[in-house]
């Protein structure tokens, strides 16, 4: 069994996938129309100090194991979309729990160039 298959069968939770985070000039970013995903969500009690690919710190508490690739600062939202409002679909930050994807890792499976596993760390919003 591939990493992929064990990802994919242990991905059974729905999430909220906001793409294509794209800054707006004054502080907040607009998004893609957000998609539901499979994941298998991993929420953390503990803050993890970690590096972002600019070398900036920042805690993330959580991880979500996915079977695509997602966007650097995408935001995810455990739940459906039927769970928003009109207006959370097009700001998600004004939900109560939206996470930031700080970082994404695609590794690929031992002796495989086809097999890869995908996570997402999340981390709070810097701006509300």
């Amino acid at each position: 069994m591939s990493i992929n298959d064990l990802i994919t069968r242990a991905a059974v939770q729905t999430a909220v996938y906001w793409p294509d985070p794209v800054e707006d000039g004054f502080g907040t970013k607009t998004y893609g129309t957000p998609v539901e995903i499979l994941c298998r969500w991993e929420a953390k009690q503990q803050l993890v100090r970690a590096y972002d690919a600019k070398g900036n710190t920042y805690d993330y508490i959580g991880i979500v194991y996915v079977t695509q690739d997602l966007d650097m600062e995408g935001v995810l939202y455990l739940g459906t979309l039927t769970d928003l409002t009109a207006q959370e679909l097009v700001t998600p930050a004004i939900k109560t729990g939206t996470y930031v994807i700080k970082q994404f890792e695609k590794v690929p499976s031992l002796y495989s160039t086809t097999d890869f596993l995908r996570r997402a760390f999340l981390t709070q919003w810097q701006y509300r």
